[in-house]
């Protein structure tokens, strides 16, 4: 598990990124305008699954805190992305934790599947760092900021 913050009961954003460089980028992004203090990574399905409803190593966190925003990789190892997506989708519990799904793929039927089961928002990451980090940033300044939260 890598961790941003200490205290992952209080997540604005859960970040599930399994690739170590497009991680450092996001976190460095976050970091450079001043979204990233409440940031929490973790590098697969399982733990997305583990830390959202309090399970494993994560047992002791608040369920009652969820994260303001997932930000949602498709390729992801041990249970994918879309795999993710419908659990968190389909329990009352978690289906109104916004998601944005932030990933290489610009296939089609990635996009009309993550919208099928709910996503709410499909952002194919930019090749170059100014373009991506500038994406992230307004991800996560709209979703922290501007959103109005249950």
């Amino acid at each position: 598990m890598s961790e941003y913050i200490k205290n992952n009961s209080l997540v604005d954003i859960l970040l599930v990124e399994d690739n170590p460089t497009d991680a450092e980028l996001t976190i460095m992004a976050f970091e450079k305008h001043k979204l990233g203090n409440r940031l929490f990574h973790v590098k697969d399905g399982v733990e997305a699954l583990d830390y959202i409803f309090c399970r494993e190593q994560f047992k002791d966190r608040d369920f009652n805190s969820p994260p303001k925003v997932i930000l949602l990789d498709l390729k992801l190892p041990k249970v994918d992305g879309l795999e993710v997506l419908r659990i968190i989708k389909e329990d009352v519990r978690t289906k109104t934790i916004p998601i944005v799904v932030l990933t290489s793929s610009a296939e089609e039927k990635d996009v009309i599947d993550s919208y099928k089961l709910g996503v709410n928002s499909y952002i194919v990451k930019p090749v170059d760092f100014q373009n991506f980090s500038k994406a992230v940033s307004d991800i996560g300044y709209y979703w922290v900021f501007l959103n109005k939260h249950l």
